[in-house]
Parts: C-alpha cells; structure tokens; sequence
C-alpha cells in the first residue's frame, strides 16, 4: 500500500503538471468559461459512458457530500483557472497550486478542529511569504500580466483543500470511480447552462481557426488532466491521508515548469526563491515528528 500511494503520487503529478500548459493552449481559441464548460462536460460524457452503473450505489445521505464535492473539487476551480491563466503563466499558476497542502492544514483546523503544532503555524506562514514574493516579482517581471488574477488560483487551492478533507471525512467508503461519476451528474447540467451563454454554438466561434486545436487542447484535458486523474486521485485519498494527497502539488510546479519554459514563459530567479520559499513551508507543515 505504501508503494501503491507513491506510484498514485508520481503519475497524478506528470498528468496535473501538464494540465497547466493544456489550459493556456485551450485558451487560444476558447473563452474561459467555454474552456471550464467543455472540460466539465467533457470529463462528465466520459466518466458516465465508463460508470453510470456505478450511480445505484450510491446512498440517498451520500448525495450531499458528493455533490459539495463535485462544485469545489471540479465545477468552480475549472473556470477559476482558466480566468486566472488569461493573465498569469501557466508555471506560476501551479506554483501557487502548491498551497493546497497548507490550506488542508488551516481547513482542517478552522472547520475539522484538528489541532495544528508550531511548526504547522511557521510552515504555513513561511508559504505565504513565498506567495507574496511569487506574485510580487512576477508582477515585476510581467507588467502586462495582472497578477491580482492570482487570487482565483487561491481560492480554488481553498476549494480543493475543502473537497479532500470531505472526501477523507464524508466519502471514505465509496469507490474512487463513484464519487468522480457521482461527481459529474451533478455539475454536467450548470456546465451545459453556462456553455450555452457563451455563444461557442455561434458562427463566430465556429469560424476562428484556432477551434480546432484548443478542441484538441481541451479534450486530452478533459480525459487525462480530469477524468483519469479524478478517479487516481480519489483512490490516493483513500490509501493515505488528505495531506499526503494533497502533496502531489509538490511535484506538479516542476513539471509545470519545464513545459512553461519550453513554451518560452519567464521566470526570474526572485520568483524561484519563492517558490523554495512555498515549498519549504509545505514541508515543514507536513513534517511528522521524528
């Protein structure tokens, strides 16, 4: 089992890594909210061709919390995204993703009540002190770029920190695929509503030539960066702990990164000390006493 949860680790953070740069090409010839609709209903057609039978299993109390946990884990972060990516590089988005470990820890205190040490409080201070100096300097480095646009990758870390302690909490008997299925059938209807009053079945958007491949874009999104990683992701959960889960956003920055900088993206040696500086603080928030 301890294998199994690094295994689960490592390919969850190639696959969300390369989300990042997935959503900036998808933007080329998307709208945000065309993008965030897609991606949901997309991942929902897929995910229900795969498990609608799955659907029965679920308990009437069980709804509640799947569904809380289809708005914050999927529904809301997916448009917040790709809104945040119209103005700051796909790098530094998942740079700021990493926060998601820290805000398990401070949700867990806030509403779970789960007692925090000093070093949680110190790690979690020195992680904001890395955000501050990422977008500070990033906005430095990019003054065409409108780095308030950061704060929607925030507080979708805030969403996901809620959506992993409720499924460690609430949904620790449901199989990963149901809750991913469960998940979908209950947003797949907003995001049809939403992709309506986009106007992407417009002749206008139909005829950009860039359609096509922000289609392709958003399809391999859809099936690898969520369908398939939904379902990995909730198994992980469930063989380790909301913080050990959430910790795959350790290793996605890296890999975030590196397709950044091929995409010709900057990145300053300040933003750098930033990003130790978040990382550091994860580590020591998530460090278990010797």
């Amino acid at each position: 089992m301890r294998n199994s949860k690094w295994t689960y680790l490592i390919i969850l953070s190639v696959i969300w890594g390369t989300s990042f740069i997935l959503i900036k090409k998808s933007l080329v010839g998307l709208t945000p909210f065309q993008l965030g609709a897609l991606r949901t209903l997309i991942t929902g057609f897929l995910l229900l061709i795969v498990g609608f039978k799955n659907i029965k299993s679920i308990e009437k109390g069980t709804w509640k919390w799947i569904t809380l946990s289809g708005f914050l884990g999927s529904f809301f972060p997916a448009f917040l995204f790709a809104i945040a990516e119209t103005e700051i590089d796909s790098a530094v988005a998942s740079i700021l993703n990493s926060l998601v470990p820290l805000n398990t820890i401070l949700m867990g205190f806030a509403i779970f009540k789960i007692a925090s040490t000093k070093r949680q409080i110190a790690g979690v201070i020195i992680g904001f002190i890395g955000t501050a100096i990422l977008i500070l300097k990033g906005a430095e480095l990019n003054p065409n770029q409108n780095y308030l646009f950061a704060g929607y990758v925030i507080l979708s870390t805030l969403m996901y920190a809620a959506n992993v302690n409720i499924i460690k909490r609430y949904l620790q008997h449901v199989k990963p695929l149901t809750i991913a299925v469960g998940n979908y059938t209950t947003i797949i209807g907003p995001a049809l509503i939403v992709l309506l009053f986009t106007d992407f079945f417009s002749s206008t958007t139909f005829a950009k030539p860039e359609l096509k491949m922000a289609l392709v874009y958003v399809s391999i999104l859809a099936f690898f960066g969520t369908a398939m990683a939904k379902v990995l992701f909730f198994k992980l959960v469930q063989l380790s702990t909301p913080v050990f889960a959430s910790s795959v956003t350790y290793i996605m920055p890296l890999v975030a990164l590196m397709w950044g900088l091929l995409d010709g993206e900057g990145f300053s040696l300040a933003q750098g000390f930033g990003s130790v500086f978040i990382l550091i603080g994860v580590y020591l928030a998530n460090r278990k006493k010797a």
